[in-house]
């Protein structure tokens, strides 16, 4: 098969959606597909095989990790020469609707897939009467799809009941070669704590330090449970903010990690916190599981399927008049519990995470591609 990805985001940004894409192009690479990818610039010009072609584009005010890829001649261009069997939109928004464009245009089969909750990041930003109103662009836009892919059974209920056709599930992966509980070291430890000591429970967050990911309800945690210290692991636009929520707490800010050194990281810690309720799935959490950390998160989007709670993690309630804190530590403070059962979740959470390999996740999404193509070429002999 030949596939065209249309994608906001891709290399060099670091995050779930960029993970979930390099591992399906490596394993459809891998599976003898053809692969390219339009992305915005900045990009490589290739990855692992599948050809990368950077779009001119610009940050988004609110959020300028996000770029709006603007396509142009070039693009289309570049996509005639390609001749791809079918056209894969991930995130449909400026880029996105390029891409939705030239399949129609086309007639090349679309599929699209949905992975930031994007209507429930508004409200962080203080833009949540606009809620109504991107619901139907994301509506008019999915539905120009034969199929639009979640990445949770809450999403493909959440996106089906907003008017979204044609829904289905594209399972969870993780790399569980990579995020492995062996890694656990006292020098990766030592980093995490910063100039802390180690007489307590070491909480753990790995991800964008960003107003929706909602990182300063960890703090009542920490004042609750003195001998707790807190790593966080990545940077962003709410750092600074951050460093003065988290000021005479027990907080170490480590910035980025990546490869052995943020699979290390996750094997040290002895509970991961992700207190965001906006997640589609949360990928770090599968990750921190892979590495052997029991997780803390919201029982909201896509989390619950990742965590049953009391056995590989704990969920907690973010509604409430103290936006979910008590509820956030009382889970915190039963995933600690007692060693014994402490270390009986590290092991249900490695087990939980081995269950998804990306290979399957890839191979599900090419029997989907399978069936589009099949049915066209039935509808064309027909």
């Amino acid at each position: 098969m030949k596939i065209a990805f249309f994608t906001e985001t891709f290399l060099p940004k670091v995050d779930g959606i960029v993970t979930r894409l390099t591992k399906t192009v490596k394993h459809l690479i891998e599976a003898g597909d053809e692969v390219v990818v339009f992305c915005p610039e900045g990009c490589p010009d290739n990855y692992m095989g599948a050809k990368v072609v950077g779009v001119p584009a610009m940050p988004l005010p609110l959020y300028p990790e996000l770029k709006l890829g603007l396509p142009g001649p070039a693009v289309s261009d570049a996509l005639e020469n390609f001749q791809p069997d079918l056209i894969h939109v991930v995130n449909p928004a400026v880029l996105g609707l390029g891409g939705i464009w030239l399949a129609k245009t086309n007639n090349i089969p679309l599929i699209a897939s949905y992975h930031t909750h994007l209507p429930k990041y508004l409200e962080h930003y203080g833009m949540g009467m606009l809620e109504p109103l991107l619901w139907e662009l994301l509506k008019a836009a999915h539905n120009q799809a034969i199929l639009n892919l979640c990445t949770s059974t809450a999403m493909v209920k959440e996106l089906s009941e907003k008017g979204i056709q044609h829904t289905a599930l594209w399972q969870r992966g993780v790399d569980t070669e990579t995020f492995r509980p062996e890694l656990k070291n006292e020098l990766m430890r030592e980093r995490l704590l910063g100039n802390f000591s180690d007489e307590g429970a070491l909480l753990i967050y790995v991800g964008r330090l960003s107003a929706e990911k909602q990182i300063e309800r960890i703090k009542p945690v920490l004042e609750a449970l003195p001998h707790t210290r807190l790593a966080l692991v990545g940077d962003g636009p709410h750092r600074q903010q951050l460093e003065k929520v988290f000021e005479g707490t027990a907080t170490t800010f480590v910035g980025y990690l990546a490869g052995e050194e943020l699979a290390s990281a996750y094997a040290c810690g002895d509970a991961f916190l992700f207190p965001s309720s906006t997640e589609t799935l949360g990928l770090v959490l599968l990750e921190a599981m892979a590495a052997g950390c029991p997780v803390v998160g919201a029982n909201r989007g896509g989390i619950p399927d990742i965590i049953t709670d009391g056995k590989n993690g704990c969920l907690y309630n973010p509604d409430g008049q103290d936006d979910g804190s008590s509820s956030l530590i009382k889970a915190t403070n039963k995933l600690l519990g007692n060693d014994v059962e402490r270390q009986q979740m590290r092991q249900a959470a490695r087990d939980e995470a081995e269950k998804w390999g990306w290979a399957n996740a890839t191979e599900q999404l090419r029997s989907y591609y399978k069936k589009i193509l099949l049915k066209q070429s039935i509808q064309i002999a027909a």
